[in-house]
């Protein structure tokens, strides 16, 4: 996870909604909104232009209006993440509150080699970073027989990312290359490290473990 800024005021509309029997939260430009503050990405599992989409309720409504049209309780999330989170999540970390600082709460591990599992490490020991790292242990490793491929399935597109991240730093730091190839990799990299990016979380920690890559790269954490 990364943070992520909510765009306010909310939509005129929600409260309009609200009002009738059978309201829509997802009425006129909510979903436009919602999409871009989340740069087209799951806020839970990062894989960016998902191709199953849900507009899901960070805290469960279960039947409360407030919570249900709360502009600020809309995010965009896949199918996968919202599927195995439901109701059974209730106390994870709010990706779009900067004071939960949540850049700095988990540690993110996966080696970038076939059939590998994704590791979640606490930072911390407060019931919200256990919580959210015992969700991101689910998604990413799966818990029913078709979770568990659909994890799979989500881990080769994280593998994917994290081999053409590997590979644009092998190649900034190849002395072969000329000051103006350099300076190519080296949109790139950023361009990765960006929070708009596939699976951000997972490569910024790649930076973060190594002193030497931290100096280098750590100022382009948007």
């Amino acid at each position: 996870m990364v943070y992520f800024e909510k765009s306010q005021p909310a939509p005129d509309c929600l409260e309009k909604e609200k009002l009738k029997t059978s309201g829509d939260y997802k009425c006129l430009n909510v979903l436009n909104r919602i999409k871009d503050d989340f740069k087209n990405k799951c806020y839970i599992c990062e894989y960016k232009e998902p191709t199953s989409i849900n507009v899901e309720h960070f805290t469960p409504h279960e039947g409360n209006i407030d919570l249900k049209f709360d502009w600020n309780n809309l995010f965009w999330a896949c199918s996968h993440c919202n599927n195995t989170k439901l109701a059974n999540y209730k106390n994870i970390l709010n990706c779009t509150d900067k004071t939960q600082n949540i850049g700095n709460r988990l540690k993110y591990g996966f080696k970038p080699f076939p059939l590998e599992k994704v590791k979640i490490e606490e930072l911390d020991t407060s019931a919200e970073t256990l919580m959210t790292k015992s969700l991101l242990m689910d998604i990413y490793n799966g818990t029913t027989k078709l979770k568990t491929i659909e994890s799979s399935n989500l881990r080769n597109k994280l593998l994917e990312e994290i081999l053409s991240f590997q590979q644009n730093l092998l190649d900034y730091f190849n002395d072969t290359y000329t000051k103006k190839d350099k300076k190519y990799f080296l949109i790139r990299i950023k361009g990765q490290l960006n929070r708009s990016s596939n699976f951000t979380a997972f490569k910024r920690e790649i930076i973060m473990e190594n002193p030497d890559l931290k100096a280098e790269f750590e100022k382009y954490f948007d």
